[in-house]
């Protein structure tokens, strides 16, 4: 047993940490690892690798992505503030330098490669984006004549004019998800609120004039016969197949075919060999994430770590949601992977990062070292 008398950071830690959110989140990294040893071996052998070099990988990233969720979650609110925005610095850099020294894919560059290792910085900026423009809105709310909004607004056009010139317009309406989120949180009028919107279906309506695949993957959506709907469609017959308990471990027709069965269409592979049942645990999972972390960020009393969980928050269910609506052919296709089920090292990082600070923002802290109070001599109750 861990005394509560005994105060160590570990005991500390335990004894304020959000159990039942950090359970959660345990509970979908193992989901993850039994639905990629589902999914990933035919895509290996498909492509003439070991049946597991997927799997490996999978778990090769899983280690350092825990280490980092367990670390960051020990932080204070001051340390978790501090390290999001040397993050968001590193990442902004790492983009610039994508941009240009990054190899081109499909009319794209996203990736990096430093020391042997694949890295996409968009992943990264995005939670420490969020945390960052949390701050500002934070200061904004406590010192109305401090221009923190306006800076919020700088930092969200420098970071979606970047992402839009790889380009990466899913990762753009995630960030701009969940920026709008954020302002509308932290009390911004609606007018601006609805400004947003609008500015955001028109900077869409532009990207489906200008950029060929984004106005391909909609028309495909719109209308199925106008293209290649292979994924989409061989996803939606893995549903069908599964049913409701699924054709059993293995046994799944659709990832034999599927080119991304283990990153994008993990879900559907979900399906067919578990069913629809695991699907709902998916999604109750997901969204039990999201509204535990929502409530929580309401019971504090500061303000960023009010604005910065809701928004992390916001950021992760948002992109389950982008995932799972897509294997259901619910909104276009769009590259977007599954919070810690579906493979991919950056994006595992960057998640464990995004939740370890969760974690952190969530924990109970004594009154008097929340930093918003202005009564430094309050009683340590907690909140």
């Amino acid at each position: 047993m861990i005394s509560r008398e005994k105060r160590t950071p570990f005991s500390d830690w335990w004894w304020t940490i959000d159990k039942p959110l950090l359970g959660a989140i345990v509970a979908l990294v193992l989901g993850g690892v039994i639905l990629s040893l589902a999914a990933s071996p035919p895509v290996a052998t498909r492509i003439g690798l070991d049946p597991f070099h997927f799997f490996n990988r999978h778990v090769l990233f899983l280690l350092p992505s825990l280490i980092v969720m367990l670390g960051v979650s020990f932080l204070s609110p001051r340390q978790i503030r501090r390290m999001a925005l040397i993050v968001f610095v590193v990442s902004v850099v790492l983009i610039v330098a994508t941009l240009m020294f990054g190899a081109e894919v499909k009319g794209a560059r996203r990736w990096i490669t430093i020391i042997g290792v694949n890295i996409q910085a968009s992943e990264s900026a995005k939670p420490a984006f969020v945390v960052v423009a949390a701050w500002l809105f934070a200061e904004s709310t406590r010192r109305p004549e401090m221009p923190a909004t306006s800076m919020a607004v700088a930092i969200l056009l420098m970071l979606v004019s970047l992402l839009v010139l790889e380009p990466d317009f899913g990762q753009t309406m995630l960030i701009l998800a969940a920026w709008g989120a954020l302002f509308f949180i932290a009390g911004m009028r609606m007018i601006w609120v609805f400004g947003l919107a609008a500015t955001a279906a028109g900077g869409l309506f532009t990207a489906y004039l200008l950029v060929p695949h984004v106005a391909g993957r909609i028309k495909r959506f719109m209308d199925p016969a106008s293209g290649d709907t292979f994924q989409v469609d061989t996803a939606m017959e893995a549903f069908g197949n599964g049913g409701w308990f699924g054709l059993g471990p293995g046994e799944g027709i659709a990832k034999r075919s599927l080119p991304d069965s283990h990153t994008d269409f993990v879900f559907a592979v979900a399906a067919e060999e578990f069913g629809i049942i695991i699907c709902l645990v998916l999604l109750a999972l997901f969204a039990f994430v999201v509204i535990r972390a929502l409530q929580r960020a309401y019971a504090t009393e500061d303000l960023f770590s009010r604005f910065a969980s809701s928004g992390l928050a916001i950021l992760f269910g948002v992109q389950a949601a982008i995932n799972m609506a897509v294997n259901l052919h619910l909104i276009p296709a769009k590259g977007m992977t599954l919070p810690f089920i579906s493979y991919g090292g950056s994006s595992m990082v960057s998640l464990a990062y995004g939740t370890g600070m969760l974690l952190a923002l969530t924990r109970l802290r004594p009154r008097t070292e929340i930093i918003s109070m202005n009564d430094a001599t309050a009683a340590p109750t907690y909140a």
